[in-house]
């Protein structure tokens, strides 16, 4: 596993820093799953972060609590979607790790649209 990776994996969040076209930062704590070196965040389309990736594929990683308050260090990387093979495999890892508050979270975030899977590989340090 990468040194910048280790940094999440014995963490249920991760503050996810996306960019308005202003340029403008906005950092989001999400669930995340690692798999293959790659970070993994399952989300629907209609979500803020969406948009902005549609944008900008520069983001910034952060290990963090439930309100977003910082456990490590930043970490530059760049997001793409997933393809739908990768998607589902995502899912699974997601749903796995995180049981019943994933399928509740589902059912509350239901009108947001369809579910999109960002997988973030981690900038390497020269």
């Amino acid at each position: 596993m990468a040194a910048d990776i280790s940094q999440f994996v014995d963490h249920q969040y991760l503050n996810l820093e996306t960019y308005k076209k202003s340029g403008q930062a906005v950092a989001t704590p999400v669930w995340f799953v690692i798999d293959n070196d790659s970070i993994y965040i399952v989300t629907k389309a209609g979500t803020g972060k969406v948009k902005r990736l549609r944008n900008n594929q520069n983001v910034r990683v952060m290990p963090c609590g439930f309100r977003g308050e910082p456990k490590g260090e930043w970490v530059n990387g760049k997001a793409q979607f997933a393809d739908p093979l990768e998607s589902e495999h995502a899912i699974s890892l997601r749903n796995k790790k995180y049981g019943m508050k994933a399928k509740l979270a589902g059912f509350f975030s239901s009108g947001k649209g369809e579910l999109v899977v960002i997988a973030v590989k981690l900038d390497s340090q020269s």
